[in-house]
């Protein structure tokens, strides 16, 4: 996979999670933040990060900063997804299926805000594990590393797309 270079995209971030973390030590609690944070330009390049800190902007700044280091290209095809695909992690599996224009995105929580912020505008997807928002992020990252548009499967077969699509 390429690395992209998150300075020439226009990125906007979308927090999905901040969670409260406390750690007993022999003083009392410490207590923290995590937070979870995707990002994305609306045409296909999409990420996200996790963060840790004291306060809570501090731990969403880490994790805009993280996101912007693991950014992917989603394959788009119109306004939707190549293929059917389901994406694994952990206890996680995600099914992402490509829906007609104009059905919009029938996703929930942290699936709908990958798409969103990816430039997808037709996508059904279900959750069919655990709804964890880092495990269903992960999934869905999964299944969109899974993803191969016609022209890369062409590619790879070493024919043309018009003998692809004839088979």
């Amino acid at each position: 996979m390429a690395v992209i270079d998150p300075s020439h995209l226009d990125l906007e971030d979308n927090v999905v999670s901040i969670n409260r973390v406390t750690k007993v030590v022999k003083g009392g609690r410490r207590l923290r933040f995590a937070a979870l944070v995707i990002v994305g330009d609306h045409e296909g390049h999409v990420g996200f990060g996790t963060g840790k800190a004291q306060e809570v902007p501090e731990a969403i700044r880490k994790a805009v900063e993280d996101a912007k280091k693991n950014l992917v290209e989603l394959p788009i095809v119109g306004t939707t997804i190549p293929h059917q695909v389901i994406g694994h992690y952990g206890s996680g599996r995600i099914l992402l299926k490509p829906a007609v224009a104009g059905s919009g995105i029938a996703s929930g929580g942290a699936v709908r805000s990958i798409m969103e912020l990816g430039g997808i505008g037709d996508i059904t997807s279900k959750s069919l594990g655990s709804n964890t928002p880092i495990n269903v992020i992960r999934a869905t990252f999964d299944g969109i590393a899974q993803m191969k548009t016609a022209a890369e499967l062409a590619d790879l077969r070493g024919i043309s797309v018009d003998q692809l699509t004839a088979e």
